[in-house]
């Protein structure tokens, strides 16, 4: 009676684990987060569409990369990609930049000359984080590794010409906003990277044509057709930009003729807005007014659609 007993009573424990392990685990859809790299605690933090619980296939993923002085937070509330994501059903991370010794609450990507400290004369290795945080994301989430893309505004924007050419394995496409090229070294790609760039006319602190910018840093930016020319001569497009479409506040316009024909190099520009998030929210207080051309999260994810990794 005593081993009968006993095999009851472990067979109603083991009904009862089994039953709790089976319970439904929290929904969770914004995880905070860090890595060490270099030595460093690096910050990032998780946005997961609502979709990520109700499918077992792997999911696009988005690097959302803040400007000069921002950080991870601030750039998902200038430009509301968490509701892009949810939408197109696509996981999107914002790393923080490290803070400069010299401005402890300023966060800067090194995009090789700019930005401050971190640029200057730390050389940070922030194409190896954001290495680092691709395979980590890909371990830890359902990564569709052959989907995965970064933008990212103004030393963002930088950040992402860089990985481009640095990382240019892990990236199916890129998409600069208000940036321009700042490496160090010439562009080369392993692998030639699907490129769209956004710009405004009337931006002050990244020029499209080029220049000094206006504030304290005094940086040069090269024109931001350069840049352009540069990565189209590398898949073999022409080398000047042709007229897609003209629209009373912003013109598109393509590098075409590359190799192969669905590569693209494609820029936006507009007329109105300054040095912002078209269709976003205002970077600071003291940020310029987003402009009203189009909305930058759908323009940008209809071009990343369109790649994927061989």
């Amino acid at each position: 009676m005593k081993t009968k007993s006993a095999f009851f009573l472990l067979l109603i424990a083991l009904c009862y684990c089994s039953k709790e392990n089976t319970k439904p685990q929290p929904v969770v859809f914004d995880v905070y987060d860090s890595l060490k790299h270099d030595a460093k605690e690096r910050t990032f933090h998780v946005h997961l569409p609502p979709s990520y619980y109700n499918t077992k296939d792997n999911l696009p993923l988005v690097i959302g990369l803040h400007g000069g002085g921002g950080s991870g937070v601030q750039f998902e509330a200038q430009t509301d990609l968490d509701a892009k994501a949810d939408a197109e059903n696509f996981i999107i991370v914002y790393p923080d930049g490290l803070t400069n010794p010299n401005a402890t609450t300023t966060r800067t990507w090194n995009a090789g000359k700019c930005c401050a400290q971190n640029a200057s004369t730390l050389n940070v290795d922030d194409v190896g984080f954001i290495s680092d945080l691709i395979d980590q994301l890909k371990t830890t989430y359902r990564v569709d590794a052959k989907r995965v893309y970064a933008t990212g505004h103004s030393n963002g924007a930088m950040l992402c010409y860089r990985l481009a050419s640095e990382l240019s394995s892990k990236l199916a496409a890129v998409a600069p906003n208000a940036g321009n090229f700042q490496m160090k070294t010439p562009y080369a790609p392993v692998r030639n990277v699907p490129v769209i760039h956004i710009n405004s006319k009337l931006d002050q602190n990244v020029k499209y044509e080029g220049g000094m910018t206006v504030g304290p840093a005094g940086q040069y930016d090269p024109p931001v057709d350069s840049c352009l020319n540069v990565v189209a001569s590398k898949a073999s497009c022409t080398n000047t930009k042709q007229i897609v479409q003209t629209f009373a506040l912003y013109t598109v316009y393509e590098w075409n003729g590359c190799t192969p024909d669905t590569f693209e190099v494609l820029l936006y520009l507009t007329e109105d807005g300054g040095h912002s998030w078209p269709g976003g929210n205002k970077g600071s207080a003291f940020g310029d007014p987003p402009s009203k051309a189009f909305i930058n999260n759908d323009i940008i994810w209809d071009f990343f659609t369109k790649y994927s990794l061989p």
